[in-house]
């Protein structure tokens, strides 16, 4: 084949391919095309759903944050409702010249059933003058008061760069019956300094064991004195308290005030120790003699719930301190006085069972010293209109034991229930008998306010 055949041929075949090919090209691109359409239209139906679930997911979100502020509300009603219901203290008020005061109390009702012993007609305890058996006991019998009802008054005032801090309360245990009113504490706070009634620096009731009875029992004190007093801090755990304290010692001549001292320390969060000295003038006649006493107390927080307290007196001298005591000093014919000497002690548990249930046992003990020239004195000695000597009066040995329970139904309410029982044995016998006993059931109801 020559070249021209073969240029004629390969010209056919291109004029014969081209149109082909244009065609298939054509198509191809024809697909492509509407093949791209087919996804946009896919992409854009899948972004349209999409959205609709996201306005679907952001409505459901706004309802659940509308929900939340409404329990919010409920919640900050409920917290606010409680704490207007709980709060303490009462509000304050305010007197016409500006002093703020806080009132308080309580009404309080006291029983106690004697099932043996006893001598005077008293729901309080007297385990020192207890009738001695076979002499006139006022056993199976039923006493109750409320002299115990206390009202107080707490309030402070601005003098300068600091504020007067004060207190006055008042309940019904005056008198010789318990049923008169009576100052319990009035006094100022300026500072470091304390000035009027309140506890005694030397014989205070911090470290003595819970007790129904408002005198509590042997081996304690709840003395309130007029006083001057400094407080000197020597570190947010140790402190020294000094005071010139009126004692209202009745057996002497007073012309000087009596010095006591406390020295309190806090070993650890859970134990406080309180060491603590006496010394006062006691004076008969144109004789005196120095009367002094130290005292220890403890309380020790064993484990959360479990309080162990104990306080411990020795005294040469004094009656007019600790409670339940034989007469400090006694003069003989001569004038010379004679001193009594006595070392007593009181120790519990208290046990906390729930929030509204707690319970004490406890033992309180007291020992004079055997002084025959005391003794003697007091034998040759009669009270007006009484057959017996002040001998058989004056003890040589008291001892109580007691175990109690408390329940707080509520925050205002508190019902308490507690057995006693002791002794006291005399310096000198009555019909033959030196020994007295006292065993009662105590009760008490109180409503605090």
């Amino acid at each position: 084949m020559n070249a021209k055949t073969l240029t004629q041929s390969f010209n056919f075949q291109s004029t014969t391919v081209r149109p082909t090919m244009q065609r298939t090209l054509m198509m191809s691109m024809i697909a492509l095309s509407m093949g791209g359409m087919s996804v946009a239209a896919q992409a854009q139906t899948q972004q349209q759903t999409e959205i609709e679930q996201l306005r679907q997911e952001v409505q459901a979100l706004r309802g659940l944050i509308e929900q939340q502020k409404v329990q919010n509300a409920q919640t900050a009603s409920a917290i606010a409702n409680v704490q207007r219901s709980s709060a303490s203290p009462s509000p304050i008020l305010k007197t016409a010249k500006g002093a703020e005061f806080n009132l308080y109390g309580n009404v309080r009702l006291d029983a106690s059933y004697q099932v043996e012993g006893s001598s005077r007609d008293l729901p309080y305890n007297h385990i020192n003058a207890v009738a001695l058996e076979g002499n006139n006991e006022s056993s199976d019998r039923l006493r109750s008061t409320l002299s115990a009802t206390r009202l107080g008054l707490d309030f402070k005032s601005p003098v300068g760069d600091r504020d007067v801090k004060g207190k006055i309360e008042v309940d019904f245990l005056g008198g010789s019956n318990f049923d008169n009113l009576r100052i319990r504490h009035a006094y100022l706070n300026y500072g470091n300094w304390l000035i009027g009634q309140t506890w005694s620096n030397f014989a205070i009731p911090d470290y003595m064991p819970e007790t129904i009875d408002a005198l509590a029992f042997v081996g304690g004190a709840v003395k309130r004195t007029p006083q001057v007093r400094h407080t000197t801090k020597f570190s947010p755990q140790t402190n020294l308290v000094v005071a010139a304290e009126d004692p209202k010692d009745a057996t002497i001549s007073q012309r000087l005030p009596a010095l006591t001292a406390r020295l309190n320390h806090q070993f650890a969060d859970n134990l406080n120790v309180s060491v603590r000295a006496m010394g006062h003038e006691k004076r008969v006649n144109s004789e005196e003699e120095m009367a002094w006493g130290v005292g220890v107390g403890v309380k020790y927080e064993v484990i959360p719930g479990t309080t162990l307290k104990a306080d411990y007196y020795h005294v040469k001298g004094d009656s007019s301190f600790v409670s339940f005591t034989n007469r400090g000093v006694v003069a003989q014919a001569n004038g010379d006085l004679i001193q009594s000497e006595f070392d007593s002690i009181m120790v519990g548990i208290t046990q906390k069972f729930s929030d509204k249930i707690h319970g004490t046992l406890g033992y309180g003990y007291m020992s004079f010293d055997e002084n025959q020239s005391y003794t003697n004195i007091l034998k040759n000695s009669f009270p007006k209109d009484s057959t017996q000597s002040d001998a058989t009066r004056a003890n040589k040995e008291l001892w109580q034991g007691w175990a109690n329970i408390f329940y707080s139904p509520r925050k205002p309410l508190s019902f308490g229930l507690e057995y006693v029982y002791g002794e006291r044995t005399a310096l000198e016998a009555v019909n033959g008998s030196k020994t007295g006993e006292d065993n009662r059931i105590n009760a008490v109801a109180i409503y605090n306010f």
